[in-house]
């Protein structure tokens, strides 16, 4: 069989892509927009080890197989296997096909992936030097490149897009201002925001809210960036950020707690001591908003070892339905006052990212390399498919501590403009 056949095999002949490789043959439809291109027998001996998601997400990170076309596009026709992977039916068929001697042809995974025996070393999932090693793998690349990808925000969550047309930065402040209304931010207040990124729901609520916010990230190239923007903004007396693990956060009493994408770094087991931790750090009538990626149902796996994001992106990253965690939340003392799903906000603002790292390509590969750049841009292509297709949700769910009688000091009606 061809090679090209068979890779047309594996993607789906529905695909609507057409494949070339380097032993010359063609498969696929003529006149296809998309096209893949095998261009070495290392392509085929990745496929072989890791048939499906992970060994295409290999060949192509590193440069033996490469795209003619729109990659958002390719995922998109082919987004069973890019989000569902192979069976294990399929990954013997495929393996026959290739044959043998791909198989007998051990070739490293790229430099981007994240093995599983450095972080075996570290301790088990979700130890404290663990996670630090996981979260400097994803957040620790160049604050510059970030900035090309993220634009002026430097915000790494999904944003809240108040019309079609709104831009990315309207849609960042959108969605911040959404997390300071919930919380009922007023002057005066403390926030505790955490796994806050480069800071900028810190800064937000210090800037248009006169909040006292302290946020906390385990990247230092987040944290040494974040504390710069405070004191250029000159709002060092309201704001700080801080390198360091939440778990280590001494101070209590705080008005309200923002967790906006630092949840689906936790893992399902710790899950409740994470939400009884920052329970603890509430006074009484205090408010948590948990912004969070979630799987669309209870049904799922929460952890894909073998996985292209686990390895390549958010290693030992898993996701939960929200209906789970609320349960947590609630058996924790939390009571529930709001919840809302924002999955296609989600895939609006991966395209503006998308579009970003298109538009500074060249920097972008000059900078963290072609490997690296390959990794963003597959990543977020795909994610995109993720959110459109309901593999993936991002919730929003609101919650407060009540007081010893039972008063949450929560208003009948949200005031204006929420949600």
């Amino acid at each position: 069989m061809a090679l090209a056949t068979i890779f047309e095999k594996i993607v789906g002949s529905e695909a609507n892509v057409a494949f070339q490789a380097y032993d010359g043959s063609k498969a696929g439809p003529d006149g296809a927009d998309v096209t893949l291109e095998v261009k070495s027998p290392i392509a085929v001996a990745y496929l072989a080890q890791a048939p499906g998601e992970l060994g295409l997400a290999r060949a192509y990170i590193s440069g033996h197989l490469d795209l003619q076309g729109d990659l958002y596009t390719l995922l998109d026709r082919m987004w069973n296997i890019t989000t569902n992977d192979l069976t294990t039916a399929e990954k013997l068929a495929a393996v026959r096909s290739l044959g043998v001697k791909p198989l007998l042809m051990r070739v490293p995974p790229p430099p981007q992936e994240m093995r599983q025996s450095a972080l075996a070393k570290l301790g088990s999932r979700h130890a404290k030097q663990r996670d630090a090693e996981a979260i400097h793998h994803h957040y620790d690349v160049s604050n510059l490149f970030y900035s090309w990808v993220l634009g002026p925000s430097m915000a790494y969550t999904c944003a809240v897009f108040p019309e079609e047309t709104s831009s990315l930065e309207e849609a960042q402040f959108t969605k911040f201002d959404l997390v300071a209304k919930k919380l009922d931010l007023k002057p005066g207040m403390r926030l505790l925001d955490v796994g806050c990124g480069w800071g900028g729901m810190v800064m937000h609520a210090a800037k248009h809210y006169g909040v006292k916010a302290l946020g906390v990230t385990l990247s230092r190239q987040q944290a040494e960036w974040a504390q710069k923007a405070i004191a250029d903004a000159g709002l060092q007396d309201l704001a700080e950020v801080r390198h360091m693990d939440y778990r280590d956060v001494k101070e209590t009493g705080f008005d309200a707690v923002s967790s906006i994408g630092l949840t689906e770094h936790i893992g399902k087991s710790n899950v409740p001591s994470y939400f009884a931790f920052l329970y603890d750090k509430l006074r009484p009538g205090g408010r948590i908003l948990n912004h969070c990626i979630t799987r669309p149902t209870g049904k799922e796996k929460t952890f894909n070892k073998g996985g292209f994001i686990n390895r390549y992106v958010f290693p030992d990253g898993e996701l939960e339905s929200v209906g789970w965690l609320i349960r947590q939340m609630e058996d924790l003392g939390f009571e529930i006052r709001h919840e809302e799903n924002l999955r296609e906000h989600y895939a609006k603002t991966l395209k503006h990212w998308c579009d970003n790292l298109d538009a500074n390509w060249d920097d972008a590969v000059q900078e963290v390399g072609m490997g690296t750049a390959r990794v963003w841009a597959l990543y977020m292509a795909g994610c995109i498919v993720g959110f459109e297709r309901n593999k993936v949700q991002l919730h929003q769910v609101l919650g407060v501590k009540l007081d010893d009688d039972g008063r949450s000091g929560v208003q009948l009606r949200p005031g204006a403009n929420w949600p």
